[in-house]
This record gives structure tokens, C-alpha cells and sequence, in this order.
């Protein structure tokens, strides 16, 4: 019989810019020459400011989940060995788009069974430009069945076949219930205009909608900047127990995870012929029931969402999918001006990974960033007010989609730090970017002596 469950607790975020692939210029060239070399760097980086923001040192964490899509065997360990050869496990995790999450997800798992009480979730990507490539040629590509439905369904067009799968869900979105085009146009121009205040973000010009509308062509109804664009990134959490967080005297930082769940593909996928099946959709629903259903709440009592919206058509179709409208109504949301600013729910504040861009094995671990940051109340001109729930979404096709609900932690007993990120850093991390400092690093650092190698100075 399983024991009494354990709530696990954010403790610290941390990320990188997201950039356009190797386009940080403050990353010396020859890193790109080490292996996992400028991946080390954006990893080394967003680890620490997590460690930073938990107060802690890297001699703390008892474990560590590292995920990433594009990159050799054990890139986790390289990463991490610069902060500390301290033998703890690393386990190195690839779900596709939904990397960063799941890396979330076996965190929070571990912390929740009283395995241990302090765990840090780590996701980073260097990525090349343009479409995804194929990197296997000799074997079964994993969404290879979804493709040939597809095929027989809608045809393939000379199109990145991500781009087919989402944009002929977004269609067959419009042709069952009535959506149009333009409402996924409208998805795209809000998120540009939210990410004109997130510094994070690789993109952050304000669109209008006919400059939406006008981009080049990539498929169907979707244009380029519907498209979210290839980056090189880094997202890190720290989680910890309700022990671990008292202990430290956490309490005011403290967000907690209040219900989370991992799904994969049902029959539906295969059995309905259906577009919005192929992107994953009941997937999705499955992970958003059974979270809402852990947590006690509905979708009613959230105010910000952090959805992973690759292209413009898979956010049109996942408000449907999470409960955020009625069946076939995610176009009324739209119309109703609820998802932004002033209505029911602001989705992706950040600007989403229309705008940030989507490094894989970042892109879930920077929603709970964001989200952190939020309840944390942190983001100033992007703040949305009055958060009591917050939602993440992270999809991978092949497929897993994670759902996660965060609120401010409670009961745990009265803070005993600075909660003011200017007393804490100096500066606001949720809306400036500043560089890790010699002194910062060597301040999470372990107290274990690192070889020279292993910070790739030789």
C-alpha cells in the first residue's frame, strides 16, 4: 500500500534568452568545438540562477533530471559536472516536445513519494534553423503513422510535416465548428504583442493583424510568424519537499504543484481519421481531466495559462481540448477577447513559443518559469492580476502531453527571507536578464573540487 503522498514545491527557476540557433554572442566559439559544448553553457546558466533563486547550493540536490531532444547520450551529466562531480543519479529524458515537462514530472514524483527532498528539473537545446530534421534515416520515424493517416486524410503538401499536422487540425477546426482563418491569426498577434514585455523572448516585435496575416505562407492557413521559430535555450526548477522548504525558510517563494499528469495517445488517434486526433488533442484531454480532477478545481478557477502553442491552429484547438470553453467554442473565447488581458483567462503572458521560439527540452521547464514568476507576482508589465491557479500544457507528438496546476504555496508557516527579487539579486530576474557572475556560479557551486576539464577550460 502506498504511503502518505508528499507535496513537492518550486523552489527556484532559472533561464536563459532564447536566441536564434548560435546566436548568443557571448558564448565564445569555441565551446561549440567541446562536446555538448554551447549546450553546457546555456545548461550551466539556467541551473545556476534555479540554484541562486532556491538559495541553495548544487550540493543540495539529491537528483537530477535532464532533457533534452537534440544531443548525445549523458549531455546532462556534462552539463551539470560543471557545478559539482557530486554522484548523485542524473537521468536523461527525450518526449519529444513535451521533454522539459516530463522532466518536471519525474521530479515531481520523486519529491511527492518521500523518495528525496530535493530535485532539480533541468532542460536545455541547441537546435539548427529551419524545419526539423529527420536524423535517423534507417529506421521507423516515431509519428510515422500519423503521417500516413495524414496522407490518406488530407494528402502531404511540400511542407514541414509538423506545420501539416497542426494547420489541418486548425482546419478542421474551422469546418466543424465555424472558426475562421482569422481567429488563429488573432492567436498569433496576441502573443507577439505579450511578448514585447518578456525579456526572454527570442521575438518581440508587436504584429498587427493584417502583418500576421501577410507573412509568408508555410501552410494551409498558417503563415511564418503562426510558426514558432527553432531556438538555443535553457529552463531549470528546483523542487523540494514541504521539509526541505521549512528547513530552508522557502516559505514565501514557495509555489506549489498542486496536481499534475502525463498522458499518451489513445485509440482516437487512429480510430476517428481525424485531424485534430493527429495533433494530439485527447491526449491532452485526458491529462487536463485527470489534473483538474487530482486538484479539485475546474478549469473556471484558473487565470493564466502557459500553452504550448507551436503553431497558431494548436492553440485554437487546445482550448477546447483543456476545458477552457465548450466543446467547438474555442473561436468564441477568442471573439470574447478571453484570453488576454482584461478577460477570463490570459493565455501565454510570456508570448508563448510563437514568440519565445521552442527549444525542445526548455521549452516546458520555461512555462513553469513563467508561471513561478506570475504567481510569484514578479512580471510587472506583464503580471496578470489576481492569479489563485495556474495552468501548464506541454505536448509532444509520438506523443505526450503534460498537464500541470500551480498555486502559491500555503500553511507552511511564515517566510523568514527577502521575498523582494531586488533584495534578493539585485535586479528582477523575471524582467531583466543579467548574466551568471564568477561569484554566483562559484556560490551554487559544490564545495567538491571540479577539475579544470570538466569546466571546459583545457
Amino acid at each position: 500500500m502506498a504511503g502518505k503522498q508528499e507535496r513537492a514545491y518550486v523552489i527556484g527557476v532559472g533561464m536563459t534568452k532564447f536566441s536564434k540557433p548560435q546566436g548568443r554572442a557571448d558564448y565564445p566559439g569555441k565551446f561549440i568545438y567541446i562536446a555538448c559544448g554551447r549546450c553546457s553553457l546555456l545548461g550551466r546558466e539556467a541551473a545556476s540562477k534555479a540554484l541562486l533563486d532556491a538559495g541553495i547550493k548544487y550540493d543540495d540536490i539529491q537528483q537530477a533530471i535532464v532533457g533534452y531532444s537534440y544531443g548525445d547520450s549523458t549531455c546532462g551529466q556534462r552539463i551539470l559536472y560543471q557545478l559539482g562531480m557530486t554522484q548523485i543519479p542524473i537521468i536523461n529524458v527525450n518526449n519529444n516536445g513535451a521533454t522539459g515537462s516530463t522532466a518536471l514530472f519525474i521530479a515531481r514524483q520523486l519529491v511527492e513519494a518521500g523518495i528525496i527532498d530535493c530535485v532539480l528539473a533541468l532542460g536545455f537545446e541547441k537546435m539548427a534553423p529551419g524545419s526539423l530534421p529527420n536524423n535517423f534515416t534507417d529506421r521507423v520515424h516515431p509519428v510515422e503513422l500519423s503521417i500516413l493517416l495524414m496522407s490518406k486524410t488530407r494528402g502531404l503538401e511540400p511542407a514541414p510535416i509538423p506545420a501539416q499536422i497542426f494547420g489541418n487540425a486548425g482546419i478542421e477546426y474551422c469546418e466543424k465548428y465555424g472558426a475562421t482563418p482569422d481567429h488563429m491569426a488573432k492567436i498569433a498577434e496576441k502573443n507577439h504583442r505579450h511578448s514585447a514585455n518578456n525579456p526572454y523572448s527570442q521575438l518581440r516585435d508587436i504584429l498587427s493583424l493584417d502583418q500576421i496575416k501577410s507573412s509568408p505562407n508555410v501552410f494551409g492557413p498558417l503563415t511564418k510568424v503562426q510558426c514558432c521559430p527553432n531556438a538555443d535555450g535553457a529552463a531549470a526548477a528546483v523542487l523540494a519537499s514541504k521539509r526541505f522548504v521549512c528547513n530552508h525558510g522557502l516559505q514565501g517563494q514557495a509555489i506549489e504543484i498542486v496536481a499534475q499528469s502525463l498522458a499518451t495517445d489513445s485509440p482516437l488517434l487512429y480510430e476517428k481519421k481525424s485531424s485534430i486526433e493527429l495533433a494530439g488533442a485527447d491526449m491532452t484531454r485526458r491529462a487536463a481531466r485527470d489534473a483538474f480532477n487530482k486538484a479539485g478545481i475546474t478549469p473556471n478557477d484558473v487565470q493564466v495559462v502557459e500553452l504550448h502553442d507551436c503553431f497558431s491552429a494548436n492553440e485554437l484547438i487546445t482550448y477546447d481540448a483543456l476545458g477552457l470553453c465548450k466543446p467547438g467554442e474555442a473561436h468564441k473565447l477568442i471573439d470574447a477577447g478571453d484570453v488576454t488581458y482584461g478577460g477570463k483567462y490570459v493565455v501565454n503572458p510570456s508570448g508563448g513559443l510563437i514568440s519565445k521560439g521552442n527549444p525542445i527540452g526548455a521549452t516546458g521547464l520555461a512555462q513553469c518559469t513563467e508561471l513561478v514568476w506570475q504567481l510569484r507576482g514578479w512580471c510587472e508589465s506583464r503580471q496578470v492580476p489576481n492569479i489563485q491557479y495556474a495552468l501548464q500544457h506541454n505536448i509532444g507528438l509520438g506523443g505526450a502531453a503534460v498537464v500541470t496546476i500551480y498555486k502559491r504555496a500555503e500553511g507552511l508557516g511564515k517566510p523568514k527571507k527577502s521575498q523582494d527579487p531586488q533584495k534578493r539579486f539585485g535586479y528582477n530576474p523575471a524582467i531583466e536578464i543579467k548574466p551568471i557572475s564568477d561569484a554566483d556560479f562559484k556560490r551554487v557551486c559544490s564545495s567538491v573540487d571540479i577539475s579544470e576539464f570538466a569546466l571546459g577550460k583545457l
